[in-house]
């Protein structure tokens, strides 16, 4: 199908990171923009934390065992190989969007320096191909055992972006449960919502059919996958995580639900590649008829919600003249 300026090309990227290697996986990323521009998408999104993965040891290796070396040894590791933006290890993915034209919603572990450098956030990046970075959303509260080892974020990517026709907003993993961030969404139009995990069916057949229909908007549900006979040598303790992880470590569950929370793609576990599907804007406003949800449905003289977008810090300098 030609595309046309009502209509949009969209595509999940299930795939598996080279785990806890950041220059493999960006470069994957890169390899997996120009397979989509082959296929004539528009806008490509991959799962949470994927560069340069999910932290699946956690779980696995007694995680919250205090001062433990195994764990400072691999936590250490980790922030090695996030990703920081102002050193431009995203810098590659910036360059395949411009040369490609294709949106990117990417989900990053972020060690930025604002923060001072050394605590990391799942934060949820999206990348346009003429403006590069314009949001990074730091995943508001980790979920459960990812608190071990992410920060909470703040409302500063609490922003949607336009993409042809649409309104783009994305959320990270269980934060698409939280209410208030959806409608912190929808307030500024969001009719294209983009939720990224790191890989369970579980988490995605409920949830992207829900808010669809709670939004009348489509929703993209991204995922990953990850076996154990993928973990490289290249990763601090391996052969202690290669006795302790599953062999199933993240078994995927991509999906798209229309604005009617039909299934376009139905969530869909174990296999490598790319879920594209074509949307249209009318049917958003089809379904928007009888309920939109900030606009003609809400009573904003009962009901508001404040957003702070301010992006937080432990200090503020103040330097004289």
């Amino acid at each position: 199908m030609a595309p046309t300026a009502d209509t949009l090309r969209i595509a999940g990227a299930q795939l598996s990171p080279i785990w806890l290697h950041r220059d493999g996986t960006v470069h994957k990323v890169v390899d997996t923009i120009a397979d989509a521009a082959s296929q004539q998408v528009e806008l490509l999104a991959f799962p949470e934390a994927f560069v340069p993965g999910y932290p699946f040891w956690i779980e696995h290796t007694d995680g919250a065992r205090f001062d433990s070396a195994l764990q400072k040894s691999l936590h250490a590791h980790y922030l090695d190989q996030a990703v920081q933006i102002e050193a431009g290890h995203l810098d590659p993915v910036v360059q395949a969007s411009a040369r490609t034209g294709i949106t990117i919603v990417l989900g990053i572990i972020e060690r930025p320096a604002d923060r001072g450098g050394h605590s990391v956030y799942a934060s949820c990046v999206t990348i346009t191909p003429t403006h590069g970075i314009v949001t990074v959303h730091r995943k508001l509260m980790p979920t459960y055992e990812e608190r071990l080892s992410w920060a909470p974020g703040d409302g500063h990517g609490l922003r949607t972006t336009p993409v042809k026709a649409f309104t783009l907003g994305a959320l990270n993993c269980w934060e698409n449960w939280l209410p208030l961030a959806r409608a912190a969404l929808y307030a500024q139009g969001e009719d294209l919502h983009v939720a990224i995990w790191p890989g369970s069916v579980r988490n995605t057949e409920a949830i992207t059919r829900f808010v669809a229909r709670e939004s009348r908007s489509y929703v993209m549900s991204v995922c990953g996958v990850l076996r154990r006979d993928q973990l490289g040598d290249h990763i601090p303790h391996v052969h202690t995580l290669r006795e302790s992880l599953p062999e199933i470590i993240s078994e995927g569950g991509t999906a798209i639900a229309a604005p009617d929370a039909t299934w376009l793609v139905a969530p869909t576990p174990h296999v490598e590649q790319l879920f594209v599907a074509d949307i249209h804007h009318a049917r958003v406003r089809e379904e928007r008829q009888n309920f939109d949800v900030a606009g003609h449905y809400g009573r904003p003289d009962v009901l508001q919600l404040h957003v702070n977008r301010e992006r937080q810090a432990t200090v503020r300098f103040t330097d004289g003249g």
